[in-house]
């Protein structure tokens, strides 16, 4: 399967024979004794600038890359979901497609098939067919795990995917990419939807400006001498694995309802920094402002945010905290607030300048980029040690980089202007 079309994702006939298609059909046949009946592939993604601010309802630029997820998969007629990893180090499970439950683990990261149990989970909350389909799946996937390029957002894409293929679902991409946003929740992160977009989305030779509420993605071309390069710090990021990610998107929905509060709006209605903007009709620079001047703390207690939203306790942990965040006593707001507005202001320029090309549009950007790791570093916390001495040596080295995907470990993605620049500075980094 591929995508090709604009609404649908497009549906090949043939399959095209590559080592790893080849590969995980001769495992397929091995390990069920039949050919499987068609193969799903899903892209992992870099996100070129715009981290932590598509929860809050602002656009995003991320483009796709050539690792990808590959499912083969062949319905079955026993209501099982019989799962297996072209890769040993990942179990198979087994279970029924009709009583599976998804349950989190308290120390540690998901399992490997849990990510593509939410896929399935997702597409038979959403079509609710009267006879689900078992099946036989064999997963390859060489997109590194944990290193902020989407994997389990892949593998959870790929599975609404070939679940809705499997019930004829027509495979409209904005349909699935919703769907995938939607169903990667029960794994516990409360992510905003960039990876699914750009996973159903993509288009080759361009990045995607992605916008939400509806959602909508618009081409970007980058400069033809712009060359990017991922560099893995090699420091694991799973971000179901601990309450990092989720208490950023916690601080961010708790400084927008205080802000909407200081505003006399109807707070409990406006959870999404783009929301309130909306309802304030104010601009990007305007809420920066707003920030600056009424979330003047470097940091909130609990009970300072129960007296500002003259709350309950039990009232401020079910309705404004998440599962994993319900111990949390103190909360970052100002910093988060500001990261995000100025972060969607980053990209807005950014794409302002791809549009409108000249000579120093690839220095603007690495600007931008460097600004967009040390607001990630200093004001979202989210950076690591090894993501920073990476961009430290790309910024001597001359080059734009930044931490790519949730971060706390993972990817920099890094701008170069041509192909030598970028040949010298992959030399550099595997010294």
């Amino acid at each position: 399967m591929g995508s090709t079309s604009d609404t649908y994702v497009n549906v090949l006939e043939a399959v095209v024979n590559c080592e790893r298609v080849s590969e995980l059909k001769a495992y397929f046949a091995s390990e069920f004794n039949r050919s499987p009946s068609f193969i799903v592939r899903c892209s992992g993604r870099v996100n070129i600038i715009g981290e932590h601010v598509d929860y809050c309802g602002f656009p995003v630029l991320p483009m796709a890359i050539e690792q990808t997820i590959l499912l083969a998969v062949a319905p079955t007629e026993d209501n099982l979901i019989h799962l297996k990893n072209i890769n040993p180090k990942y179990k198979p499970f087994k279970c029924n497609i009709n009583t599976f439950t998804i349950d989190l683990p308290e120390a540690s990261g998901p399992e490997w098939y849990k990510y593509f149990l939410c896929g399935v989970k997702g597409i038979l909350e959403h079509i609710a067919p009267q006879n689900p389909k078992g099946m036989a799946v064999v997963l390859s996937g060489n997109i590194p795990p944990a290193s902020g390029l989407s994997s389990s957002s892949a593998v959870v894409s790929a599975s609404v995917l070939c679940s809705a293929y499997l019930h004829n679902v027509p495979l409209v991409k904005q349909t699935l990419a919703t769907v995938s946003a939607d169903c990667e929740r029960y794994i516990g992160t409360q992510g905003g939807g960039m990876d699914q977009a750009i996973a159903f989305l993509a288009k080759q030779g361009t990045a995607q400006f992605i916008e939400w509420n509806p959602l909508k993605a618009t081409p970007v071309h980058l400069p033809n001498n712009a060359v990017f390069v991922i560099a893995n710090s090699l420091s694991e990021a799973n971000k179901a694995a601990t309450s990092d990610f989720n208490q950023r998107v916690v601080e961010c929905r708790l400084a927008c309802r205080f802000l909407a509060k200081k505003m006399q709006l109807n707070w409990r209605d406006i959870w999404r920094f783009a929301e309130l903007q909306k309802a304030l009709n104010y601009s990007l620079e305007e809420m920066e402002t707003l920030t600056k001047t009424y979330l003047t703390q470097l940091a909130y207690t609990r009970q300072e945010l129960l007296e500002v939203f003259e709350m309950e306790r039990d009232d401020f942990v079910e309705n404004l905290l998440t599962a994993n965040t319900r111990e949390s006593e103190v909360f970052k707001l100002r910093q988060r607030a500001l990261h995000v507005f100025q972060e969607s202001i980053r990209v807005k320029t950014f794409v302002e300048i791809a549009q409108q090309p000249t000579d120093g549009t690839i220095h603007l950007m690495k600007q931008l980029m460097r600004q967009s790791h040390e607001s990630l570093r200093t004001l979202y916390e989210c950076s690591h040690p090894n993501l920073d001495r990476l961009v430290e040596l790309s910024d001597k080295l001359g080059i734009g980089a930044r931490l790519t995907g949730a971060g706390w470990g993972g990817c920099i993605v890094a701008l170069c202007d041509g192909i030598d620049q970028s040949l010298q500075y992959i030399g550099h980094l595997k010294k």
